[in-house]
């Protein structure tokens, strides 16, 4: 379920997405397998942190059956850039968002440590990025299963 109050702050071309997928009763899995595209990127897209390809938007326009000047704003023919976590508090106030920045400041060092000990000297890209999100049960209970996958950027030593 989408967090209405944070939709509000969006740009309006994103709240129209987010009105339609919410009228069409489509979740970001939905729509991201009509579209080719992983259900997390979608997401991302719909918060304006990912850009739209032209391709997309055709699509989006036909899967959610909304009218394309409601979304010329984030066409790539108006030269559209996302605003990547413009809006984001810090701390989130949020309680899944915190978790996800609390396993950050409790992990991050533990992480960059073992990135380093494993690929050497350099940092995961947050760019050339995928992530997925699975639900997993088992006799201890319902698991959120994150996958990160980011290429590996050995930094350049001169």
């Amino acid at each position: 379920m989408a967090d209405l109050s944070y939709i509000s702050t969006l740009p309006s071309a994103n709240q129209a997405l987010f009105h339609a997928k919410i009228a069409k009763k489509y979740s970001f899995a939905d729509i991201a397998e009509k579209l080719g595209r992983s259900e997390t990127w979608v997401a991302a897209a719909f918060y304006g942190n990912m850009p739209f390809a032209q391709e997309d938007i055709d699509g989006l326009v036909k899967i959610l059956e909304i009218d394309p000047l409601a979304v010329e704003a984030i066409s790539p023919a108006v030269n559209y850039f996302p605003d990547r976590a413009s809006k984001f508090e810090s701390p989130p106030r949020d309680p899944t968002i915190y978790r996800l920045y609390e396993i950050v400041l409790v992990y991050g060092y533990a992480f960059k440590s073992i990135i380093a000990e494993k690929f050497g000297d350099g940092i995961m890209s947050a760019i050339c990025f995928t992530s997925k999100i699975d639900k997993e049960v088992d006799e201890d209970g319902t698991w959120v299963k994150i996958t990160l996958r980011g290429k590996f950027l050995p930094y350049i030593k001169y």
